[in-house]
């Protein structure tokens, strides 16, 4: 089965992650790594996304298409990155995202 892992940061995370010092930052870091690498053979794609606020956002409606800059809604909690995985069933997914080691949220949904 496959699943798609969202990492989500909340504001509190974002805001202990930037009073963290450079040693403490590069360690959460290398853990990310080290998870990266302990599912690497479960893991067929993921990408760390860039910061809501570099987002473009269409909206559509009854009057036509509306872009603007910036993320659909203003939220406390903000998808960061995702992986993709393919594994046996949820229960496996659900293990892999328990071992996250950053955000404190994990989304998980199936791909058709």
């Amino acid at each position: 089965m496959k699943y798609v892992l969202m990492f989500v940061e909340t504001e509190r995370f974002a805001r202990e992650l930037e009073a963290m010092t450079e040693s403490e930052r590069q360690a959460a870091f290398e853990r990310v790594g080290r998870w990266f690498a302990d599912h690497a053979a479960h893991i067929t794609h993921h990408a760390h996304l860039q910061p809501a606020e570099t987002a473009t956002t269409v909206r559509l409606g009854d009057d036509g298409p509306v872009v603007t800059d910036g993320p659909f809604v203003e939220g406390k909690e903000v998808v960061s990155g995702y992986a993709e995985i393919d594994v046996q069933d949820l229960d496996q997914a659900l293990a892999i995202a328990r071992a996250w080691p950053a955000c404190p949220v994990v989304e998980i949904r199936p791909i058709d």
